[in-house]
């Protein structure tokens, strides 16, 4: 072995998860020299700054030079771990074209440049790995390339946004506000500063697109997805779900519509002893339905070393590549899907109301949902305040289109002796 040619790793990006990365690949390097038959060398490491203090990381194998590590044709293994679009996806064209196999964890590039890379990875023969793009620690992106092949995927669903399940797991449990439960996510380093690509539902939408153009063997792009945060998510609203039998989560969810594809990102009603709604704290979890397979589930840490994790799994699959020259093939086509638009949605409905305390109030509203071919499965008056007399209704409605809905809403809202649409949230009964 000492006498074979060993496989050369460079890292571009040394941060939180790229210095991670680089302390396991050396302390673990005669572990995985021996998994491979072959050392596994990690040669250089890009930064901004060389003279930055960098924990577990040899200073003489840092550089501020992309160019050399990019056209070393010792280099056998590009690691992007920017974490930025540009110029991740440029770094990624050069060292593909040079050769080179490529493992990132960038949701943001494989989310809007996904099958251009894929099929550039395929020109030039080399494989383009992303395992930790979607789900940190979870197994995805492989088996949706290799196990589930088989299938026709008809369904993705997934929590895939550790920080936003860690909130509405405090606003369930214990009642928290949105703000307070902000906080405490912050104060614990799971939440940004300034958290919203999370709890408005980017980084959730980043990942869906990824999923679901592996999975449905097409292009969905990021703004093919329909968006929505939990910001307008309340304390009563989870006591109301819990009343009701459901639980409260930010959900991704993809599927085969009538020739096409709907994807969207948005707050759900789900039955509370479905498998996602027991999904809690900053734990993500994936949910496929196949013809062939029916519906599997994929569970895990979405953050922190599970990303590690995944980063060297990749590293170790493209070293196989090297050594063997087996390279990793995904059905994926560059053709755009076809995207079904949310107005045609149907699902059941969640709405809260606040209203005059009067006579004939309910029925105004039944009304106007009627013309809108809503029908009513269930109204709830809750909470009555005599001082304002005021009174909260809380609607559930039968199978209803997303169109229809929205237009009816904004009729609701018109009427004099409405007060206020306090809220209202898609049902997906699993």
């Amino acid at each position: 072995m000492v006498n074979q040619r060993p496989v050369n790793v460079a890292l571009l990006g040394a941060g939180t998860v790229g210095a991670e990365v680089a302390r396991v690949l050396v302390e673990k390097r005669d572990v995985y020299a021996r998994q491979l038959g072959r050392p596994l060398n990690l040669v250089a490491v890009l930064v901004r700054d060389v003279s930055k203090p960098r924990n577990g990381i040899d200073p003489s194998l840092l550089t501020t030079d992309a160019a050399k590590l990019l056209d070393d044709p010792e280099i056998d293994l590009i690691v992007e771990l920017l974490g930025v679009e540009q110029p991740a996806v440029d770094w990624m064209k050069q060292a593909m074209r040079n050769g080179k196999h490529v493992v990132t964890a960038n949701k943001e590039v494989m989310a809007k440049h996904g099958p251009q890379l894929l099929a550039l990875a395929r020109e030039c023969d080399v494989d383009l790995l992303f395992e930790a793009s979607v789900g940190g620690g979870i197994p995805i992106i492989a088996p949706l390339k290799r196990d589930l092949l088989a299938n026709d995927v008809t369904a993705v669903a997934a929590i895939i946004n550790g920080t936003t399940n860690y909130i509405l797991t405090a606003m369930t449990r214990e009642g928290a506000d949105f703000a307070d439960a902000l906080k405490r996510a912050q104060d614990l380093g799971y939440a940004e500063p300034d958290p919203a690509n999370d709890v408005e539902g980017e980084d959730a939408r980043y990942k869906l697109a990824i999923l679901a153009s592996l999975a449905f063997r097409a292009s969905v792009q990021r703004d093919d997805i329909y968006r929505e945060g939990i910001t307008k998510l309340t304390a009563r609203d989870f006591r109301y779900a819990a009343e009701l039998g459901y639980a409260i989560k930010l959900l991704a969810l993809a599927a085969r519509v009538d020739g096409g594809i709907q994807a969207r990102v948005h707050p759900v009603f789900l039955p509370a002893d479905a498998p996602l709604a027991k999904v809690d704290g900053v734990l993500n979890a994936i949910q496929v339905e196949g013809d062939l397979i029916g519906r599997v589930n994929f569970q895990g840490p979405g953050a922190g070393f599970p990303t590690t994790s995944a980063v060297i799994a990749d590293i170790l699959d493209a070293a196989q590549t090297v050594i063997g020259g087996r390279r990793a093939t995904y059905a994926t086509e560059d053709t755009p899907a076809r995207i079904i638009p949310m107005a045609e949605l149907v699902t059941r409905y969640y709405i809260r109301i606040t209203v005059i305390d009067q006579p004939g109030v309910l029925a105004s509203i039944a009304k106007l949902l009627g013309d809108a071919k809503i029908s009513i499965a269930s109204v709830i008056q809750k909470e009555t305040h005599e001082a304002s007399n005021t009174a909260e209704l809380v609607i559930m409605t039968h199978e209803a289109r997303e169109a229809s809905i929205q237009e009816a809403l904004k009729a609701v809202a018109d009427l004099p002796e409405v007060q206020e649409i306090g809220n209202f949230i898609r049902v997906e009964e699993q």
